[in-house]
């Protein structure tokens, strides 16, 4: 416990980390910011979680996937989710595809490959049957959510039930809320992080990659209400997408009828999305980093960003 709260203390008053300087918008999209962080090379649209913010993805000036993807030859576009209207209470996690994800395609250009983080990943599964991208890139995305463990999946059910009825009047599921999914998954890596960050110099770039880190875990936009309440209700505890029974733009969303090549990658480690929640097709990459590493990680340059950076070269050459 004393570990604990000397870490917590240590992050609470460590220097923030300088914020990379934003790239330019490529389009508004309503609430929606599409950001370009390349100079030409083969387009890439990516999509986070509606879970937190995109930053995840340009999270420092010495540690963002969209600018190292840039410098190998490509044109990353990030969607930025941006904060939820208060006439949004309706749109539910299909809606968002239909509405934004969509409409993101057809501004970035036919030749765009999608690629989707986390729920993301599960949005751009329904996008790209919808609107066939170039190709498509999965990365730690749920689809089988029969996958998580039971005790997940009863946690999730209950939380919601506990937030349905101040969400339903605010119409919108608050992130503090969308939080407690992380620590319900794994309470004990919650203490046992900042206990590790009680060893560690808040200066170095070890210590300031975990604060920014930490900053975004902590931090992120609410969710409207129609969204949470599928992704709560229907997705996780129902496993609507796993049993064949989401339904996105008036069609059933089936993975397997997308026609266009599909890099599925997903992490022998997630706590967050385990391995046996991702889709079973397409051309699966297993990697040993966790679910946050696999991108911020020591390890991403070299892991992650290489194997989406060659798998496009290749694309291209095909």
């Amino acid at each position: 416990m004393r570990a604990a709260l000397a870490g917590l203390k240590a992050y609470q008053h460590a220097a923030r980390p300088p914020q990379p300087p934003a790239p330019p918008v490529f389009a508004q999209l309503g609430r929606v910011t599409l950001r370009r962080y390349g100079d030409g090379g083969q387009p890439v649209l990516f999509v986070p979680s509606l879970i937190n913010g995109s930053e995840i993805l340009d999270l420092s000036v010495g540690n963002s996937m969209m600018r190292g993807l840039a410098a190998r030859g490509l044109d990353p576009v990030l969607l930025d989710w941006g904060f939820p209207e208060p006439d949004e209470r309706a749109i539910d996690i299909g809606g968002h595809v239909e509405q934004y994800i969509l409409p993101a395609l057809d501004t970035v250009g036919r030749d765009a490959v999608l690629a989707g983080y986390c729920l993301g990943g599960t949005m751009s599964i329904a996008a790209a049957m919808l609107r066939p991208p170039r190709a498509l890139i999965l990365v730690a995305a749920p689809w089988d959510f029969g996958g998580f463990s039971s005790q997940t999946r009863n946690d999730m059910l209950a939380l919601w039930h506990a937030a349905e009825a101040v969400a339903d009047r605010m119409g919108l599921l608050p992130a503090e809320v969308l939080q407690q999914i992380f620590w319900r998954i794994d309470p004990g890596r919650t203490i046992a992080k900042f206990e590790q960050f009680s060893t560690k110099d808040p200066s170095s770039a070890e210590g300031a990659n975990y604060v920014a880190v930490e900053d975004w875990a902590n931090d992120g936009p609410p969710m409207p209400f129609a969204a949470g309440r599928q992704l709560m209700a229907d997705l996780m505890t129902h496993n609507m997408s796993g049993a064949g029974n989401w339904h996105v733009g008036g069609q059933r969303v089936d993975p397997a009828a997308i026609a266009v090549p599909v890099l599925n990658i997903l992490s022998t480690t997630d706590r967050i999305t385990p391995a046996a929640s991702a889709w079973k097709g397409g051309e699966r990459v297993a990697l040993d980093e966790g679910h946050v590493g696999m991108v911020v990680g020591r390890r991403a340059p070299g892991s992650l960003w290489n194997h989406i950076a060659s798998w496009l070269s290749q694309l291209q050459n095909s």
